[in-house]
């Protein structure tokens, strides 16, 4: 491993950082000028013949669109099994004993199905007959069919083998209305033939030369795209006045994609070329090399420029960065050896948005910690001894309670008072549940057993008794619910919602998709909507502080604190609930002014004997 301070005599992390960073620009800087140099020449070279290739391939993919449609226009009518039906019907004379106005919808359907070939540009479809009965997508007044007989490719057509096409370079064009906006044309003819071979007409497919021509105007002005037929002939140019001339600078086809530079008149030239795989045409290009390879040299120049005249600034630069970057790192380094010292009070003061200005905050965060945590393990010992010793003093003895409590039960009950009796008895079951039961959890019968007891001990307090309906589901009574989380909802509905009246609460518990549904419903006073949407509120940031607030007044939260059984009030259970069950439980209250409340609980369930 290097030890840059043994070479140098470095200590500080600073200057080794200076050092490999000027190391780290320099040397990869002169290697790049070094290569730089060496390799521009073949990289200017090969990114102006791959620059050529592109735009000659992109001009390809649209000439050759071009003329594959024209092949498939002439493969459409050749293969249509209706309109060679009807051709070879007509060529055997057959088609004069028909109907006559069958056939007039046969030729229309024709004429319209020739139609329908051409989209976007005009391609001129003729369909001639040996017996110069003839089909065109255009009015026979621009031109008439049975010319084509004068041409003198026509006679070549009966020598083809089938399927081959005859592809007919630039010629005049022959259709009156188009001869000043295109001068030259484009055409491809192909015989059809019966299953013996015997040919019963041609199809010939034209297309304007302007339209290829257009194709070539689009690329740069630099650039000259040509259409050579096998000889070499120009078959379309971006300059029209060349059509029908011979290219002389193109070399022998290659089969292939190929691109070579070539001296013309003193002056080098990129002359690519690129043949089509369904005809004996080519594409060629021709461009003057000082002018393909000028942009790419102009930017090669340029960025050598601005490397070599930013590497002075940015050195210097990067040494008063990495000075302002360390300066922290050193301020950090004192403070953790006046800690390292026992020194807890001193504080680095490093701040800042990058990692080190965190680092020195979480670094003086947790030292200010320390001193709270020091401070606060000393403040819970003390209050963990004092709490031990109320703890010891507020100590009975609960059998001795209950004892008692049943010997007055029974002296009262004696005495003829049963009522008290009653309460004297619910009042000892209340106390016997909470007292020798130190689990969280009970299963829901018991808190109902509980709940039942809770409300027989109110209505002997009550001006009028308040009804307990219970309506539970028998596979929801060994389910495990939280101590007296339903006392407190009960004990709303009486206090607030009947405020000594008589009414009804009914609580209802059924299990539905693994969680136990349960409704506290009461027929008493009820809230408006601004009480129970302020209410709503409160038990969802009870739910969502998970417990960490206190519980408000009851009379903020539009709800009773209660007896002493209550004292928790709705807001507690609510934030006891989330912290014993997390998002396992849910609440919502409906209420309508003079229609009572409901209340809704759902708790994600698990039964007594361990299954979900």
């Amino acid at each position: 491993m290097l030890r840059l301070d043994k070479w140098f005599g470095l200590r500080s992390i600073r200057h080794k950082l200076m050092i490999a960073a000027i190391a780290c620009i320099l040397i990869p800087a002169v290697l790049t000028q070094f290569i730089y140099t060496s390799l521009t020449k073949d990289a200017v070279q090969r990114q102006a013949v791959s620059n050529a290739q592109d735009s000659l391939l992109l001009a390809e993919s649209s000439v050759s669109n071009l003329l594959v449609s024209m092949l498939n226009m002439a493969n459409y009518v050749q293969t249509n099994a209706d309109m060679t039906s009807y051709f070879k019907l007509v060529v055997s004379g057959n088609a004069q004993s028909r109907d006559a106005y069958l056939n007039f919808t046969d030729q229309k359907r024709i004429i319209e199905q020739l139609d329908s070939l051409t989209v976007s540009e005009k391609s001129y479809i003729t369909v001639l007959l040996t017996d110069d009965t003839f089909f065109t997508n255009y009015s026979t007044s621009d031109y008439n069919p049975l010319l084509l007989k004068e041409e003198p490719w026509f006679e070549r057509l009966d020598g083809l083998k089938w399927p081959s096409s005859h592809w007919i370079g630039a010629s005049p064009t022959v259709f009156a209305y188009m001869s000043e906006e295109s001068p030259y044309q484009l055409s491809l003819a192909r015989t059809l033939r019966r299953d013996d071979s015997r040919i019963y007409g041609y199809v010939v497919i034209t297309v304007m030369e302007k339209q290829v021509r257009r194709l070539f105007e689009r690329l740069s002005s630099d650039q000259e795209m040509m259409l050579l037929d096998e000889k070499g002939r120009i078959l379309s140019s971006g300059d029209a006045s060349r059509i029908g001339q011979t290219f002389t600078e193109a070399g022998e086809s290659t089969g292939i994609l190929h691109t070579s530079i070539r001296t013309i008149d003193g002056e080098k030239y990129l002359i690519t070329e690129k043949p089509f795989s369904f005809n004996d045409w080519r594409l060629v290009s021709k461009q003057r090399y000082s002018e393909a390879i000028v942009d790419i040299s102009s930017i090669f120049n340029q960025v050598f420029v601005v490397q070599l005249s930013s590497l002075a600034v940015f050195l210097l630069i990067l040494l008063v960065l990495l000075r302002a970057f360390t300066k922290p790192l050193v301020q950090l380094g004192r403070t953790t050896s006046s800690v390292q010292r026992g020194n807890l009070s001193v504080r680095s003061g490093v701040r800042g948005t990058d990692e080190i200005g965190r680092l020195g905050f979480l670094f003086d965060q947790m030292l200010d910690r320390i001193q709270e945590m020091i401070a606060e393990i000393s403040d819970t010992q003390a209050r963990k001894r004092k709490a031990e010793l109320k703890m010891l003093q507020a100590q009975i003895h609960p059998h001795f309670l209950f004892n008692v409590l049943n010997s007055i039960r029974m002296r009262v009950m004696r005495g003829g008072d049963a009522d008290s009796a009653k309460m004297i008895g619910s009042l000892s079951t209340l106390l016997r549940m909470t007292i020798n039961s130190d689990a969280d959890e009970i299963s829901l019968h018991e808190e109902l057993e509980l709940l039942t007891h809770y409300v027989e001990l109110m209505n002997l307090r009550q001006k009028e008794k308040v009804e307990l309906s219970l309506d539970i589901a028998a596979e929801a009574m060994l389910v495990r619910v939280p101590r007296f989380f339903l006392q407190p909802i009960v004990e709303n509905a009486l206090i607030h919602g009947f405020n000594q009246k008589a009414g009804r609460i009914r609580i209802r518990a059924e299990m539905e998709e693994g969680a136990l549904r349960l409704s506290a419903e009461d027929d008493g006073v009820g809230m408006d909507e601004e009480a129970v949407a302020s209410l709503n509120r409160k038990l969802r940031r009870a739910m969502d502080d998970q417990g960490a607030q206190r519980a408000e007044p009851a009379a903020a939260a539009g709800i009773g604190a209660g007896t002493a059984f209550s004292g928790m009030g709705l807001t507690n259970v609510v934030e006891r609930m989330t912290m014993l069950c997390g998002d396992r439980f849910s609440i919502a209250v409906e209420s309508r002014k003079e229609a009572g409340t409901l209340i809704r609980v759902t708790i994600a369930y698990e039964r007594m004997d361990g299954h979900v």
